[in-house]
């Protein structure tokens, strides 16, 4: 077990998301799997499960609870209604409330289903282990994030665009970052776009659709990964009547060590 990360440092870490100001979770706990998070009334779990088998690029599931459960595997002493640092509460498709505690909205229906979906942040230890630098971190700031002008397959009731972060990269790494995050497949794996971000239907590289920009310096250029944050597209598109998710950048901190999904 030598060369894996400390445990204590995610248990802090969620600590800290649970009794700290809410910030983004790009950085903390170097070394731990990030997830993002969506819950869903029992009636509309499979419709979700079929979405995510039906876009596993974005939408890559690595843990689903039992209906009414707020406990999960890849963090077992970890309260999912509390250890994220700020949540969002989706009534008809509409973004209601962002809280840092979710268990009263959690009351609300029983029969919540959870889903916790493979992060991007998750290779980042990687790309700065080989001395990429990852320019939100740096800056102090969320990851940008943009919704794309790309469907994906729609489930049941379930449709709408694929979501996407960006990272700068200078040009002559970029073949190496997409070798390091590719070797993560259950947390987005590959970039989905290299470059011009009109491929994607992005109009402003300056104005995310979530998150904040970054700078982008001479001789990098932008690359794409699918993101987590298309479940919240989805609910937009597709109104259910209830969801709680994380707030985008805003992770649930595990136990499992990165090292866990490389292939």
């Amino acid at each position: 077990m030598s060369g894996l990360p400390d445990l204590e440092s995610a248990r802090a870490a969620r600590l800290a998301c649970r009794e700290g100001a809410p910030r983004p979770t790009s950085g903390m706990a170097p070394g731990f799997t990030q997830c993002n998070m969506i819950s869903l009334p029992k009636d509309w779990a499979w419709d979700f499960l079929l979405y995510a088998q039906r876009n596993p690029k974005p939408c890559p599931v690595l843990d689903v609870t039992d209906p009414g459960s707020h406990r999960t595997v890849l963090a077992p002493e970890a309260d999912l209604r509390t250890d994220i640092p700020l949540y969002r509460i989706w009534r008809d498709g509409e973004l209601v409330q962002e809280t840092p505690d979710a268990t009263a909205a959690w009351a609300e229906h029983p029969d919540l289903v959870t889903f916790l979906i493979g992060c991007s942040f998750t290779f980042e230890t990687p790309l700065q282990q080989a001395g990429i630098e990852v320019r939100h971190i740096t800056q102090g700031c969320n990851v940008p994030m943009y919704l794309t002008d790309r469907d994906c397959r729609p489930a049941g009731r379930l449709h709408g665009k694929m979501v996407v972060s960006m990272r700068p990269i200078p040009a002559g790494r970029v073949a190496e970052a997409a070798m390091i995050s590719g070797r993560t497949p259950a947390v987005h794996g590959a970039p989905v776009h290299i470059g011009l971000p009109e491929g994607l239907g992005i109009a402003d590289l300056s104005r995310p659709d979530f998150g904040d920009p970054v700078e982008i310096r001479a001789g990098e250029v932008p690359v794409f990964w699918a993101c987590g944050v298309t479940p919240q597209a989805a609910l937009m598109a597709s109104k259910p009547p209830f969801a709680i998710t994380h707030a985008p950048g805003h992770m649930f901190i595990t136990d499992v060590p990165d090292t866990h999904w490389q292939v």
